[in-house]
């Protein structure tokens, strides 16, 4: 049997088969993806699971009492709860006399509304209220979500409306929300609204949006051009006007969904008797979502609270903030009741955000030896109907396209063009694996046309591991220069060829094509910006019977943020990680936040914890030296005790903490402030950069065109690594992603801006049965400079690399039928007409 957890909130377990046996007495419970091998009473493990956690296996026993815990895989805090079914996601709360929501979602692409008549909805037994855009205008501060990041690029404002009143854009965009006893009579009233559309031309293909001839998206816009920016630097006419080889792509990549396992879902409840209105939402940015909350119902931030529970993955739609909530939160108001709404699987593919259909039309100049002399072209971009989180897509594709390699000339300009889809925010790499995607197929064009081994021709011109930090020519969108802050990029590529026997590939390609099979390989580099600033705030309190608090804005999606920041803190505050409980995504616990995107969680709630955790390590140690009438100098803080060095007397936790809880008529020992807390809330402007080669070995079936992916090797560098079995797992969830980006996931539309991938029938993704077998992940650490633990994000690395490595194995496996792999994903359609093209 196997256990499946492909982009899900439990990555750790990404892509591991168990097998289960009894032998005698003994229940033998095998894991064929790692080296793990438990042998225990089964007895004790059904004990386990209905209970007791002290008899938990554990993959590896790691004594923190009085050792470093960072670098090692500690048991994880999140386990417990999820693997005995005891997570509580949205779904899960359930309140007294709880009030359902179902929304009344556009049909069509592209149509104004004529009229709504809610007459024969209303009379239903199970109504409770109905709402369109003209109920709720008067009950909020604006109409529309004004969430957008701002940028000098837009040309267009087309901020999304709460619910649409006058004309609906995309198929599945909310015009009205019913709320009645149970979804089921909800479902049934919105049946009964009666909604006379005028069904308008829809913009469907994103290529000839610009056209003259193409009908608007928006009848209020005059063009479909919603943005347009350039990236450059140097001279690239004259870069290119002197160059002696100019190779030159033209590449399209799909618009995918990101298809966490839990959809989104939002309860709300308002509290009379407090005046407070609570909100549990499946987000990754918590603090955003009551921000605009206060903003939108015009309620001071001390009558709100949101609460992110579990969540079952994120992967960058998450982190928008959604019509569905605000108009939870306005039902529990109205009426005076909680109110939930779960979104189910089909809501799921027309109304939570996408990412992007992409064409590349780009140029690389090199001299004779392959070294890059510039690179420039143009990048088209599909916005969707609305702007609901800036330009952040295409530019981080822009931006990372260079990343890796020292290109001394680039010029790129972008255009984001609005269609009649759903709208378009970051997914997992947030256009970074795109960038990827282009950048190395065209070495991969300038390898093959020089003649120079593909590998080689990445060694010559990647950044050099002497020029770190490496400052690049280009800026973040916040106008901060990019500095590649360390890493040793040529090391990762000689280990990944070394790995994945690149170099005798060759005779073993040749053996195989005389048994009439075509094997191939592939490589890709990347540079990931991870660590997005500017701060996340870390609280730390000891309380009074000796526990340790740690609250903040680090929102949790399934990638272990609580066990990370456990670690950290146990790291200063006694090495008992068992001491520690750790509450994320509450607005309630901590002031502020920013929450979970843009692989960041570590790097800056880790900074911030490891800070705030130093400082109240040494205030505990001045109450105790203080306490004990020793010096500070003779203490060190173990376990749940500060002590004398080699042993002797000692002091717990729970006692140092009652000591500053304050005395009326008494001195605070040692003169310190009261009470055993703090707040850190550590700002780093410049992100980090994680690196990384993967090498994909594939087979390709010349009959029937599937894609066999046999063996990937996998180099990174996400600096000091905290908990490596995290990071494995996030590495390998990734790669999960980027191989359904590359084989399988794919939004298709037809021509009037209907989708037809609504269910997983239509929508495929990976599952453990696809993946490979073989996964080897290879360490590298170079700590970043610019925190204290040295640290980078690894959240999106698995999947940025992968489609270029694919379409470098795919090319080399199908080389004597001149493949040339220019889109993705790749289906075997595609290998049959490459095969077929190449007869003819």
């Amino acid at each position: 049997m196997y256990f499946q957890f492909v982009k899900s909130n439990i990555e750790i377990l990404t892509y591991l088969y168990f097998s289960i046996s009894f032998y005698g007495k003994y229940l033998i419970i095998t894991a064929e993806k790692s080296s793990i091998r438990y042998k225990h009473n089964a007895k004790a493990f059904i004990a386990f699971i209905s209970g007791p956690e002290s008899i938990m296996p554990h993959e590896q026993h790691v004594d923190t009492s009085d050792h470093q815990i960072i670098g090692h895989n500690v048991t994880r805090l999140e386990d417990k709860s999820l693997l005995r079914g005891e997570g509580r996601f949205v779904d899960d709360i359930s309140l007294p006399y709880m009030a359902h929501i179902a929304f009344i979602r556009s049909p069509h692409a592209h149509a104004r509304i004529r009229s709504i008549n809610t007459e024969n909805a209303l009379k239903h037994e199970g109504v409770i209220k109905i709402l369109t855009a003209g109920d709720i205008e008067p009950l909020v501060s604006d109409r529309l979500l004004r969430v957008a990041l701002p940028s000098p690029a837009f040309k267009q404002e087309l901020h999304r409306p709460i619910l649409a009143g006058d004309e609906v854009v995309y198929v599945g965009e909310p015009i009205a929300a019913i709320i009645a006893r149970n979804r089921y009579e909800a479902e049934d009233i919105a049946q009964k609204v009666d909604i006379t559309y005028e069904v308008l031309p829809a913009v469907h293909d994103f290529s000839t949006a610009l056209n003259a001839d193409s009908p608007l998206a928006h009848t209020t816009q005059k063009d479909n051009l919603v943005a347009q920016f350039r990236l450059d630097y140097g001279d690239c006419a004259t870069a290119f006007k002197n160059a002696p080889h100019i190779f030159r792509e033209q590449l399209f990549q799909h618009r995918g969904a990101a298809l966490s396992m839990e959809c989104r879902g939002v309860v709300a409840k308002y509290d009379e008797l407090i005046d407070e209105l609570t909100v549990w939402t499946s987000t990754q940015t918590p603090h955003s979502c009551k921000r605009l909350l206060c903003d939108l119902l015009g309620r001071d931030e001390d009558k709100i609270r949101v609460i992110t529970p579990d969540v079952g993955g994120g992967f960058g739609p998450k982190l928008v903030f959604y019509p569905e909530e605000i108009i939870c939160a306005l039902a529990a108001l109205m009426i005076k009741q909680a109110v939930k709404w779960i979104e189910d699987r089909s809501e799921h593919f027309v109304s939570t955000t996408q990412e992007r259909d992409q064409y590349w039309d780009v140029e690389l100049a090199t001299d004779d030896e392959g070294r890059i002399l510039g690179l420039r072209g143009l990048l088209l971009h599909d916005h969707g109907a609305y702007t609901a989180r800036g330009v952040n897509v295409p530019q981080g594709s822009a931006s990372a396209m260079t990343l890796p390699y020292v290109i001394p000339h680039y010029h790129l300009d972008v255009q984001l063009v609005v269609t009649n889809k759903v709208p378009v925010t970051p997914i997992r790499g947030a256009g970074q694996p795109q960038a990827v995607f282009a950048m190395e197929r065209l070495l991969d064009h300038a390898a093959h046309k020089l003649g120079i081994e593909r590998a080689e021709i990445r060694r010559r011109n990647l950044v050099p591991a002497e020029s770190m930090p490496y400052k690049t020519q280009m800026k973040t969108r916040g106008g901060m220069l990019i500095v590649l802050d360390s890493g040793d990029y040529p090391k990762c590529l000689e280990l990944a060829l070394e790995h994945s026997g690149w170099h005798d590939f060759d005779a073993r390609q040749k053996k195989a094509r005389a048994q009439g099979r075509y094997i191939g390989i592939g490589i890709a580099n990347y540079v990931e910006g991870t660590g997005r600033g500017p701060f996340e705030p870390v609280k730390i309190k000891i309380a009074e019977n000796g526990r340790i608090h740690v609250s903040s804005g680090a929102s949790a999606m399934g990638q272990s943020t609580k066990t990370m920041l456990a670690q950290i803190v146990a790291e200063e505050l006694g090495h008992d990680i068992s001491n520690i409980s750790v509450v994320t995504g509450d607005t309630g616990a901590i002031e502020l936040g920013l929450g979970g995107f843009n692989s960041r969680q570590a790097v800056m709630a880790g900074s911030s914890a490891n800070a705030a955790a130093k400082k109240l390590k040494h205030k505990a140690l001045k109450i105790a030296s203080h306490l004990l009438n020793v010096g500070e100098q003779a203490l060190e803080l173990s376990g749940r005790h500060v002590r004398l060095k080699g042993g002797g007397d000692q002091i717990s936790l729970a006692d140092i903490a009652k000591s500053v809880a304050g005395m009326p008529g008494y001195y605070l020992p040692g003169g310190v402030d009261p009470g055993l807390e703090e707040i850190e809330r550590v700002i780093i402007n410049d992100m980090t950069y994680a690196n990384g080669t993967c090498v994909i070995e594939v087979e390709v079936d010349i009959h029937t065109g599937a894609i066999m992916v046999e063996r990937i090797v996998f180099v990174h560098d996400c600096g000091r690594s905290i908990h490596p079995q995290i990071v494995d797992g996030q590495i390998i969830g990734g790669i999960a992603h980027g191989l359904g980006n590359a084989l399988l996931e794919y939004m298709r539309f037809d021509d009037q801006g209907q989708p037809l991938s609504t269910t997983l029938a239509d929508y495929m993704i990976m599952t453990s049965t696809e993946m490979p077998r073989d996964i080897k992940i290879i360490h590298v650490e170079t700590p970043s400079p610019l925190n204290e633990l040295g640290i980078k994000g690894v959240g999106e690395s698995g999947v940025i690399p992968i489609t270029a490595a694919l379409a470098s194995a795919v090319d080399h496996a199908l080389s004597p039928f001149n493949a040339k792999i220019r889109h993705m994903p790749l289906t075997p359609v595609d290998i049959i007409d490459i095969i077929h093209a190449h007869a003819l």
